[in-house]
């Protein structure tokens, strides 16, 4: 499976960089993170708890950081694996100044899933992975514009990530806009009257019985 897309942070390439280097942070931005713990300077573990569709379950791994080029780009190996199966999966990411105050970040990699994970079928993997891909950078946003703030007013600034609640009603959102969007319609409009017409056979079949009775 691939994963590419870009997001746009309200902040300085340096500030951006050194909040997806802070594993306090990181671990705030995907609700279901039980821990992230940086085991040295370029490697960490954890624990996560994820639902995808009617597979759950909690997930060991870590994450590898290499080919740092400060503070514009860095490449991602993931290894995670638990009772629902195993992910496993490279990434490059860049950060792109734009001169504006803000910075675009760009990713784009490759994950591989097995186990029970790999038999809730292709597209919806697919679309949970970029809803948890942008909800974690919306909260990691949310968490620069926090510490931004803090700096301002010369205090820690507290913030409240979204819960785990929260987190899967955005997800159940996006699942549903992915079913019934346009290049889908066709699909359920064939559906609809395939069902429909089974009713009425149905219907048929009962009244003809009826009056040869």
């Amino acid at each position: 499976m691939k994963l590419a897309g870009e997001y746009v942070f309200d902040g300085s390439r340096e500030e951006v960089w050194e909040l997806v280097r802070d594993p306090e942070v990181l671990a705030t931005a995907l609700p279901g993170t039980q821990n992230l713990n940086q085991v040295s300077e370029s490697e960490y573990q954890g624990q996560m708890s994820i639902r995808m569709g009617p597979v759950s379950g909690t997930f060991s791994g870590k994450v590898v950081v290499s080919d740092e080029v400060p503070p514009e780009s860095y490449t991602l190996a993931v290894e995670g694996r638990g009772a629902p199966g195993f992910a496993k999966g490279t990434g490059n990411v860049n950060l792109v100044d734009q001169g504006d105050g803000t910075t675009l970040m760009q990713y784009e990699g490759d994950v591989q899933i097995g186990g029970k994970l790999a038999g809730v079928g292709q597209r919806m993997l697919e679309t949970v992975s970029k809803s948890m891909t942008r909800q974690g950078l919306e909260t990691l946003n949310q968490a620069l514009q926090a510490r931004k703030q803090g700096e301002v007013e010369g205090q820690e600034v507290e913030f409240t990530p979204p819960s785990e609640t929260e987190f899967a009603v955005a997800v159940a959102k996006d699942m549903a806009a992915e079913i019934f969007s346009p290049e889908n319609r066709t699909v359920w409009l064939t559906l609809a009257v395939a069902i429909i017409a089974m009713a009425v056979g149905f219907v048929l079949g009962r009244l003809s019985s009826a009056d040869r009775r």
